[in-house]
């Protein structure tokens, strides 16, 4: 098994076309301005608040209308660079960050925006008032305060030096929002959006486009070089693809099946690059731990016996973007486990015949030795939320799981998984920055937002605790493998299967690189359109 690491992993590109030449004639043409860059997006946006959601759909259109504090570097993954945040400097016992801001940027409303703006920002996320969604709220327990002393100084002062500080920080979804607004509805920015980034939003209709159009007065001088973004809602795969092949739309910044885009490149040739990326995500199920009969250490373990990984990679990476089997920290990092480690936990064993033995005992054993009914609820994308979940239906049948399967649009299944309204989940589970075991750990944490599953465990509590506080790198990641042992014995998720992604563009598309994960560079600020 190969192993990865800058820090956690690194972005690895296949060109399947001209990707490595784009750069060489891209150095010898000056950026040109004007023209709409045309997106596919696969799901509508539940809301517009990227604070208060957990989707691609908010994230991806809205982050060209925002700032943030730092960002990943577009340009050079996965280093961490300045946005609104001019420089920074750090305590010598790490407890404190100070950041000074750019001056003179404004909002698109014409109010400049402050250190004020940037505290009021960040308590919304780490400090959220009665009533406000914060979903990665889990991510940032080591933050004590957020100050703002003057108008272009933050202060943040942690509980703890915190190796995951930084990179958490640059999460994609941290959007600067004017304070004034927030001071009057905190739910202000799920039906509307007064950003300060490279385009302002002009227009949206649900379950149909977003439409984003150029800000002239942009703070970064001579940016942005498009005149706008339009994101064409299309839930349906084939559809997307379709519009691709049309030229209906320049790109699509998820991921695509394999057969489409070899249909996709056998069509238009080099006037596509579609590039294969290492992202560091996962799709798998998660178990609502609250509700029988999956408060039984068993059911969960006879579930994930019953799956055959070696098998579903061989059926489902020709038609998804799942092609490697792991655990919860992605299986070429230096967190994971190794093949035979790996091999030794439920569902991971290559004798499939007994795998499928011991389920059923367990499942016996439990008192139900003839199976039971229970529902799958699922996001209604087809790649690789139902792909993934027709599969495991028909796996779990061999175990007497008879799985009603629920598919909800994404607003609903959004909101089912906040609610805990489930039995079993389709869940994506990864990281938008670099795969720190903080943003990918947290979920398994007693009481966090991201704790879907109600699960509680003191021992992981406990493990996840000293992680977060332990500088040294070795020893972090001996505790984060107890952790994965720990999780994947008592199957408190069910691991499918980790991503690739199958990222399809138009070759006009200049100064753009892909990223591991598909939330991130999605703002085009200094992207441009060559001439036709």
């Amino acid at each position: 098994m190969r192993r990865l690491t800058v820090g956690v992993i690194l972005l690895t590109v296949v060109t399947l076309v001209g990707l490595w030449t784009a750069p060489v004639a891209m150095a010898q043409e000056q950026p040109r301005r004007g023209g709409v860059l045309r997106v596919a997006l696969a799901a509508d946006p539940p809301s517009l608040d990227a604070h208060q959601e957990q989707t691609f759909a908010v994230t991806q259109p809205m982050s060209a209308v925002y700032n943030n504090l730092l960002v990943l570097d577009p340009h050079n993954y996965p280093k961490i660079v300045g946005d609104v945040a001019k420089s920074w400097k750090v305590s010598s016992d790490h407890l404190t960050h100070t950041f000074t801001l750019h001056e003179g940027i404004k909002f698109h409303d014409g109010s400049e925006l402050t250190s004020a703006d940037v505290k009021a920002s960040w308590d919304k996320v780490v400090f959220p008032s009665a009533g406000v969604i914060s979903p990665r709220r889990g991510n940032y327990q080591m933050i004590k305060s957020v100050e703002a002393p003057d108008r272009v100084t933050v202060v943040f002062r942690l509980h703890h030096p915190s190796p995951a500080f930084m990179t958490s920080l640059a999460h994609p979804a941290n959007f600067i929002y004017p304070k004034k607004h927030l001071d009057t509805d905190p739910h202000y920015f799920k039906t509307r959006a007064v950003g300060s980034g490279p385009f302002k939003l002009k227009n949206y209709v649900r379950g149909s486009y977003v439409e984003l159009e150029r800000n002239p007065d942009y703070w970064k001088k001579g940016l942005p070089y498009l005149d706008g973004l339009t994101y064409f809602i299309i839930t349906d795969t084939s559809a997307r693809t379709t519009a691709l092949r049309s030229g209906r739309v320049d790109t699509e910044l998820r991921f695509l099946p394999p057969v489409d885009v070899h249909a996709i490149k056998q069509q238009l040739g080099d006037k596509v690059v579609a590039a294969r990326i290492q992202s560091i995500g996962s799709f798998g199920v998660t178990v609502n731990a609250g509700k029988k009969p999956f408060d039984d250490e068993r059911v969960r373990k006879a579930l994930t016996l019953a799956i055959d990984r070696y098998d579903a990679v061989k059926t489902l990476s020709s038609i998804t973007n799942l092609e490697l089997i792991g655990g919860v920290m992605h299986p070429e990092s230096q967190w994971a486990l190794s093949q035979a480690e790996l091999e030794k936990l439920p569902g991971f064993g290559r004798d499939h015949a007994a795998n499928l033995r011991e389920a059923k005992r367990l499942l016996a054993e439990a008192g139900y030795p003839n199976g039971f009914k229970t529902v799958l609820t699922n996001r209604n994308i087809k790649m690789p939320y139902v792909d993934l979940a027709v599969y495991l239906i028909s796996v779990w049948k061999k175990i007497g799981v008879d799985a009603e399967h629920r598919v909800e649009e994404t607003a609903t299944w959004s909101q089912s998984r906040l609610n805990r309204d489930f039995e079993l989940l389709i869940d994506p589970y990864g990281s938008t920055t670099v795969g720190d075991p903080d943003e990918m750990l947290d979920k398994f944490v007693t009481g966090q937002p991201e704790n879907w599953g109600r699960m509680s465990d003191p021992v992981l509590d406990d493990l996840f605790s000293l992680q977060s506080k332990e500088m040294n790198e070795a020893k972090r990641i001996q505790l984060v493998k107890e952790m994965i042992k720990r999780i994947l014995t008592k199957a408190w998720r069910i691991e499918g299967l980790w991503t690739t992604r199958l990222e399809v563009r138009t070759a006009r598309l200049r100064n753009y690189e892909p990223m591991p994960s598909h939330w991130n560079n999605r703002r085009f600020e200094d992207a441009w359109l060559a001439a036709k």
